[in-house]
């Protein structure tokens, strides 16, 4: 389970690129209750999302050529030069090489083999999000990917997870762990691309929601879309898949039913 005593592979940061701040900061806030707070004049427009004066999210302007609306999950590392060099090793790209966030943290962000974007944060003064897990928050990380077996290897060698396949009709799932926690240290998952969909390959972060229909429904009322409706998972919960306004992908669940 996600929670906040962050460990080195666990994801520990989220924020969003986006074209439209102002139209992002309004949708979510009307979607999930968040308030967003401005950085500063000297932080380029990045500013977060707060829920009961919490940061669970950020939100900063799209700065590379070509990138597209998304959110990118960051993952806790003690090290970020060395995982910048182990992610280059192993395969990836290095996108944004490590760099100092004032006195907050370090960060680098990276691409892996199969084309998902995700970033590392080093804390400093700041560990990670102030709250995961509870309604409103981040709660599940998932990777789709073109060649999973390909990218999961990349992904032990960077941060040393553990995984653990599961079958389900019609395809598999692997679920990722940090390293020997067990099943405890779920946050998150690996499934193949789906053929046919026009999303790339990416990480998709999950949303906690009191009631998915309601939110799904609410997110389109929004101006967003539907990009899997809402469905049933055994021992899981009830959950979908969404645009905002500006494109970028995210699920949000209900969690529950036994096992859960």
């Amino acid at each position: 389970m996600l929670t906040t005593d962050y460990v080195p592979g666990a994801p520990n940061w989220l924020d969003l690129g986006a074209s439209d701040i102002e139209a992002a900061a309004a949708f979510y806030g009307s979607l999930m209750a968040w308030h967003f707070e401005s950085a500063g004049p000297e932080a380029g427009g990045y500013g977060f999302f707060t829920l009961d004066r919490k940061t669970v999210a950020a939100v900063g302007p799209l700065t590379e050529e070509g990138s597209r609306p998304a959110w990118t999950p960051y993952f806790h590392t003690p090290d970020a030069e060395a995982t910048a060099k182990t992610v280059e090793q192993a395969g990836g790209k290095v996108r944004l090489a490590p760099f100092d966030v004032f006195e907050e943290g370090r960060m680098a962000q990276f691409t892996d083999p199969g084309g998902a974007r995700f970033a590392v944060w080093q804390p400093g003064r700041t560990v990670g999000l102030d709250a995961v897990t509870d309604p409103g928050t981040l709660c599940w990380t998932e990777l789709h990917s073109p060649e999973p077996t390909r990218d999961l290897a990349f992904y032990r060698k960077v941060f040393g997870w553990d995984t653990e396949e599961m079958s389900f009709p019609g395809g598999a799932y692997t679920v990722l762990m940090t390293s020997g926690a067990g099943r405890e240290g779920a946050f998150g998952g690996a499934a193949q691309l789906q053929e046919g969909r026009s999303t790339p390959p990416q990480w998709l972060p999950y949303f906690e929601v009191a009631d998915c229909d309601a939110v799904v429904a609410k997110g389109q009322d929004l101006g967003g879309s539907v990009l899997m409706p809402a469905m049933s998972a055994e021992g899981v919960g009830r959950m979908a898949w969404l645009t905002d306004v500006g494109g970028a992908p995210f699920g949000v669940i209900t969690s529950g039913g036994p096992g859960a």
